[in-house]
């Protein structure tokens, strides 16, 4: 059976390099996978958004609407935004922080309220991780992106030996170590949800 991912956030939150290292579990596992990513002014704080399927034989990279197992968004407005893509019985999980859109810091526009109520309405399964105050207890900001993939491993019952085993292999040397502290903190967070 073919898995949709949606991997949603901002430029800078490690989207991308998200998308590879699920891609490379899946591969692990002798399965086919398909990426595709889509960058919205990704320097400037833009929706970036990761399309992952894996499966036994996978044909195209798109997400259509509806058709999302797992919404991983890095952003709660991103989650909101990409909502319509998950299917009825998915799981959407969703880091809290807020990153204001430029018309928000233009003063345009004012960022949406009760975002988190409302992706609890559409969708059952849910988890809410406010990873990005995890990332500073951990004392840095840009492993946001591991402590979600901790509770991704954690929601699909992976042991955590075989994603940080992808994580060696994946992030440069020197950040080894954080990462993979973040992703315990991640799994656990998710554990005690």
């Amino acid at each position: 059976m073919t898995k949709n991912i949606l991997i949603v956030g901002v430029g800078g939150q490690g989207t991308l390099l998200t998308g590879r290292i699920i891609g490379n579990h899946a591969m692990t596992k002798g399965l086919d996978v398909k990426m595709s990513e889509v960058h919205g002014m990704a320097q400037r704080g833009g929706s970036v958004v990761m399309q992952v399927k894996y499966g036994k034989k996978v044909y195209s990279p798109l997400v259509e609407v509806g058709e999302a197992d797992i919404i991983f968004a890095f952003e709660k407005l991103e989650a909101l935004r990409y909502l319509p893509y998950l299917k009825e019985n998915g799981v959407i999980i969703v880091n809290t922080q807020e990153i204001d859109p430029m018309p928000v810091v233009m003063g345009a526009d004012k960022y949406t309220e009760n975002i988190l109520e409302t992706l609890k309405a559409g969708c059952k399964d849910h988890c809410f991780i406010n990873a990005l105050t995890i990332a500073e207890e951990i004392g840095n900001v840009k492993v946001v992106n591991m402590i979600m993939i901790g509770a991704y491993a954690a929601y699909i019952g992976d042991s955590l030996e075989e994603w940080e085993t992808i994580v060696e292999k994946t992030v440069p040397t020197k950040t080894i170590e954080m990462n993979k502290v973040a992703l315990r903190k991640g799994y656990a967070a998710y554990m005690e949800k």
